[in-house]
């Protein structure tokens, strides 16, 4: 007697039959255990705070000497934004730290009292001080985009500028730098996106978050439902024959742009509809940059993609307002000699438009990244000496190259030094 032994088939995506529900479920799962990772690593009620910086740091970011500053404050009755006398903390060696908020209120004081006012006023002072809007991008991932443009917008805001941080990213890594989760605070809403939809956009000053953590530094989210701008853009596009997309991102900024002198856009590691509308409004471009051949193998590509786009955008009579365009030289190795011919051949294709500064590979800076956090957050007292000093050092050296190239393109030389 012959016996049909019967065959189960077994879904490859094990309990789940389709592929679609096995990744909604997955993605849920990671949602689900992130959230207790998250919840287990800060409490629920905890906020994002900033670390004191000591008098050496402050200084440089006044942009006068510690003995001057010392002078300062032992002899000046300085009040902070709040109408209260500055109270800096004095720990039991004698030595001061400082928030913030108490250095920008001493800059305000140095700036009250200097001999040439503007000394002291980094940002704008009269309406043709035009708005800088600094765009970071690459065409490819993994090449230190994000923590560049978050470096380069608390960096500015600690010197003191008005700075609005733009995450023009779905994956909003920059968003999380600032201690929330897209995927749930902004789940509903409340991002870029709702700025630059094509059907009922909000004015931009509604999507705007300024109570953050850091000190004259404002942003806007993003989200995941940004990717539907792309396939919106596209259809636009498609049905209309006209190109409104590279318009949005000026539009909404003009709202706002008396309110800051710079605004830091962290773009997608693509060229994209995202892209462009935020090369239109861009006055200055920082590609990042890794040096190995398969880096710029994919630079030369974004490069004559850019072009080409840009050129399509140009026979409609608009050129991006561009004052500078930079190559920033990321997760340099100073050891690998294949990464110092690159680097060679770099400055010798691009000449100056490579920045001086190379941003040093770093287990540290990786490390901070990872707990969305910066050098300019990490407590320096926790951390290996030299190995801190060199982080500091080449992102505060990539930070001056930059306040350089915003100041020239306000027609002004260095604003640094004492009374």
């Amino acid at each position: 007697m012959n016996q049909t032994t019967k065959v189960v088939s077994q879904s490859p995506w094990g309990k789940h039959e389709t592929f679609h529900e096995y990744i909604v479920a997955r993605g849920d799962e990671l949602s689900q255990s992130l959230a207790m990772l998250m919840t287990e690593s800060f409490r629920p009620d905890a906020a994002k705070s900033l670390r004191l910086y000591s008098a050496s740091e402050a200084a440089d970011f006044i942009g006068t000497s510690v003995p001057n500053l010392r002078k300062v404050l032992s002899e000046a009755e300085i009040k902070g934004f709040d109408g209260q006398p500055v109270d800096v903390f004095q720990d039991a060696r004698g030595h001061r730290w400082y928030t913030a908020e108490q250095i920008d209120a001493v800059r305000m004081y140095f700036q009250a009292e200097a001999r040439s006012p503007d000394k002291f006023l980094p940002g704008r002072r009269t309406r043709d001080d035009h708005l800088q809007v600094l765009t970071f991008m690459n065409f490819k991932g993994g090449s230190g985009k994000t923590t560049s443009a978050i470096h380069a917008a608390q960096g500015f805001a600690l010197r003191g500028y008005r700075v609005l941080a733009i995450d023009l990213d779905p994956q909003a890594t920059l968003t999380m730098h600032f201690g929330v989760r897209p995927e749930i605070d902004y789940a509903q809403g409340g991002t870029i996106y709702d700025a630059l939809r094509y059907e009922k956009p909000v004015p931009i000053s509604q999507v705007i978050k300024t109570e953050t953590y850091f000190h004259n530094l404002d942003y806007v989210p993003s989200g995941i439902m940004l990717t539907e701008y792309e396939t919106e853009s596209a259809l636009y596009l498609r049905e209309t024959g006209y190109m409104p997309f590279y318009m949005r991102m000026g539009n909404a900024l003009r709202e706002i742009e008396d309110q800051y002198d710079i605004v830091v856009i962290d773009c997608p590691p693509q060229i994209g509809f995202l892209t462009l509308t935020a090369l239109n409004t861009t006055t200055g471009i920082i590609t990042t940059i890794q040096p190995s051949m398969y880096d710029v193998a994919s630079m030369a590509q974004f490069l004559a993609l850019m072009g080409n786009l840009v050129n399509a955008i140009s026979e409609q009579g608009v050129e991006p307002p561009l004052d500078f365009m930079r190559y920033l030289i990321t997760r340099y190795d100073n050891t690998d000699n294949n990464q110092q011919d690159i680097t060679r051949f770099l400055r010798h294709q691009f000449g100056r438009e490579v920045l001086k500064t190379e941003v040093l590979d770093s287990t540290l800076v990786t490390r901070a990244a990872s707990e969305q956090r910066t050098i300019y957050e990490i407590e320096p007292r926790d951390q290996n000496r030299g190995t801190f000093k060199r982080a500091w050092s080449a992102f505060n050296a990539v930070q001056d190259e930059l306040e350089n190239m915003v100041q020239a393109a306000w027609k002004r030389g260095p604003i640094r030094g004492d009374l």
